[in-house]
């Protein structure tokens, strides 16, 4: 197997096109993957974005936006609805932020080659949510 190369500069410009609302979703995977990232944690309460690579060495960056407090409950219905919002191009990346902060979200792990991204309330409620057109197995224990 031939070791994928870390290409942490194009990562950064992806971010930092992403925290500005340029980027889609469906692009943000496509280019993240060919620059080697496996995933990543979002974590709002930090404020940091955290990826990790396919070698297991990871990237640490600030969120370069302003998205409010992080709502004390959990609202599977809010995040749900912010989450159409990005799939369907109605809002970009730092309006979904801002939903997901109002939502209860305290953090999100996009899993890209897992294709489903989990997102987590301060109590230990989630929410996990497949790529589009992706069908989980019935059990993948």
């Amino acid at each position: 197997m031939i070791a994928q190369a870390i290409d942490t500069q194009a990562v950064r410009e992806v971010l930092a096109e992403t925290h500005a609302g340029r980027a889609i979703f469906p692009d943000v995977v496509r280019r993240m993957l060919a620059a080697g990232v496996r995933s990543y944690f979002v974590d709002l309460i930090r404020g940091v974005d955290l990826v990790y690579f396919n070698d297991d060495t990871t990237l640490t960056e600030p969120l370069h936006m302003e998205y409010g407090p992080v709502a004390e409950e959990f609202s599977k219905s809010g995040i749900i609805a912010a989450i159409r919002g990005a799939q369907s191009d109605e809002i970009r990346y730092p309006e979904f932020i801002r939903r997901a902060a109002a939502a209860g979200v305290t953090a999100y792990w996009a899993l890209l080659t897992g294709k489903r991204v989990i997102y987590f309330g301060r109590e230990g409620d989630i929410h996990i949510e497949w790529f589009p057109g992706v069908r989980p197995a019935a059990d993948r224990h």
